[in-house]
């Protein structure tokens, strides 16, 4: 975890691989937790701190992940979520090289609790909800090929369903199909830039994951490409 974002109403974390955002069955101290402990210490603060959590960032899956220091920063941020007003752009290493340059990809998933994996179902399947992100290749390595990614919704496990589903699986998500696993266990997916409007100043923010934090191998194929 390294703070890329800190103001008096938000905190913005790039979260590592393996790095849960908040607590789970695993027992492992989630990113909530340690970032009260981080401010209750910087700001010598007595009693409870508040932290919220503004999204989710999956557990294989590094980045940018927004947290809220005041109830009514966390409520605002809650508004502009559901609204659509927090622009996620995220970078995918896959295994295969799409068809088409670039394209926007429309499917509607159905979620398996039991499995905690979604499919890609008929429009007028019980509980199907419809998903959709544009893409763009930025370039090409000798195995693996670099994509971002906008979403357009915010469905469970989207990117790496509808990605595997045109055959461009995550490298390293063998849940989705990739041929094997990566060695730190997480997946080629990384939430690379966020983009909103401060719910208190009001002022555009842009963030990006810091170069020091991006795997080498993003960085090698992107090389020249920037976006």
């Amino acid at each position: 975890m390294q703070i890329v974002y800190e103001d008096n109403h938000l905190i913005v974390v790039s979260k590592a691989v393996g790095e849960i955002v908040q607590g789970d069955k695993t027992g492992d101290q989630p990113l909530v937790e340690k970032l009260k402990i981080y401010l209750k210490e910087k700001y010598h603060k007595p009693g409870n701190v508040f932290v919220g959590l503004v999204h989710r960032l999956d557990r294989p899956v590094a980045g940018l992940v927004i947290f809220a220091k005041t109830s009514k920063a966390l409520s605002r941020m809650n508004k502009l979520v559901k609204e659509g007003g927090v622009r996620k752009a995220y970078w995918a290493l896959v295994e295969a090289k799409p068809t088409q340059v670039s394209g926007r990809l429309v499917n509607y998933l159905l979620k398996n609790e039991k499995q905690n994996k979604s499919y890609v179902v008929a429009r007028n399947h019980p509980g199907a909800k419809k998903a959709s992100l544009y893409y763009r290749l930025l370039g090409s390595g000798e195995r693996y090929h670099l994509l971002k990614v906008l979403l357009e919704t915010g469905r469970h496990h989207q990117i790496r369903c509808q990605l595997s589903h045109i055959g461009c699986t995550i490298k390293g998500d063998l849940k989705y199909g990739a041929r094997r696993s990566n060695p730190d266990g997480g997946i080629s997916l990384l939430a690379h830039q966020l983009s909103f409007e401060h719910p208190v100043s009001h002022q555009t923010i842009d963030l990006v994951v810091p170069p020091e934090l991006i795997d080498p191998l993003f960085t090698s194929i992107s090389q020249n490409t920037r976006g």
